[in-house]
């Protein structure tokens, strides 16, 4: 990690963290989690994996700044322009939805106090944000900018969060992850040992996590073959998306209350929690007796105090 970019990450903050319960003890469960929401306040988890090789690319190629894609309630785009500014690039952040404004919530004024630029594009336009010409378009209008897509999908986010593995156990037999852009599943399925099991959780209601990682994986190993064997090793749990992205329901409210109660895990509404939620319905198997599960806390904490905002309501008391 280059000096450059690394000194407002804190590597060594990212413990495993043992979790307990009754059931899980009784039964020989060993449930641990990455924190790697304490890698940083904004630029925590996948955001800050996915960010690193695609600043450096910017930085190597003397990009003047970085233009990306997401939601109103983004964390990648906080985390861009977070971490663009200490890299001393300008970063422009296309948001969906142009009945917006930089004041509509806790993110996107974070995002404009950091330096960030917002522009706001309408959903018929948004959909464009990974078409090759629309790309091609931005980046003429925007000379000396880098191009990192939403969620920061591309290869160099893949390969950002291979790198987990090197922090993990060796003896890890089932890892469960959020999923979005499915970016750092296929990350995490590159480097899969032989005897751990992937279980992704879906954020996104009737997403195509199949399509969407074979797409990804096909244009990063260049074998469709290979790409849809790793494919096949995930476990899909489709079921736990409350709704949809950027959705919630009273119960996922409550329960990530519960949770920092009993657990002191802090928990987001739209992706950690919704994994965690899926991760104790799961251990209710018996499959899971005797084994080692860690849960992969993938950030984006920061998402919180917009839907806090919102809720009038404080989670973390």
């Amino acid at each position: 990690m280059s000096e450059n970019l690394a000194h407002f990450i804190q590597q060594e903050k990212s413990i495993l963290q043992r979790l307990q319960s009754k059931d899980w003890d009784e039964r020989n469960i060993e449930v641990w989690v990455k924190r790697d929401d304490l890698l940083h306040p904004e630029v925590s988890g996948n955001k800050w994996r996915k960010l690193y090789y695609n600043i450096e690319q910017a930085k190597q190629y003397k990009s003047d700044g970085i233009f990306t894609f997401g939601g109103a309630f983004s964390n990648h785009l906080v985390a861009t322009a977070f971490a663009a500014k200490e890299s001393g690039l300008k970063s422009i952040g296309f948001v969906r939805g142009n009945e917006l404004h930089k004041d509509s919530n806790h993110t996107l004024r974070r995002c404009a106090d950091l330096g960030m630029e917002l522009q706001f594009l309408s959903r018929e336009m948004y959909v464009l944000h990974n078409d090759k010409q629309f790309i091609d378009e931005l980046k003429l209008e925007n000379p000396g900018f880098y191009a990192v897509p939403e969620g920061g999908a591309n290869y160099f986010g893949i390969i950002g969060c291979q790198a987990i593995w090197k922090e993990l156990p060796s003896d890890v037999d089932h890892l469960f992850v959020a999923q979005g852009t499915t970016t750092t599943s296929c990350g995490l399925l590159l480097g899969l040992p032989e005897k751990t099991e992937l279980h992704v959780v879906p954020v996104l209601k009737g997403f195509d996590v199949q399509k969407t990682m074979q797409n990804h994986l096909n244009w990063l190993l260049f074998d469709e073959n290979l790409a849809s064997d790793l494919v096949a090793k995930v476990n899909v749990h489709e079921e736990f998306h409350f709704g949809g992205y950027g959705k919630y329901t009273p119960e996922l409210l409550q329960f990530i209350k519960q949770t920092y109660q009993i657990h002191q895990l802090p928990l987001d509404p739209v992706y950690t929690a919704k994994a965690f939620y899926a991760l104790e319905e799961t251990l209710k198997s018996s499959k899971f007796d005797n084994q080692k599960v860690v849960f992969l806390h993938t950030g984006g904490l920061q998402g919180c105090k917009s839907i806090e905002e919102k809720e009038n309501m404080r989670f973390f008391d």
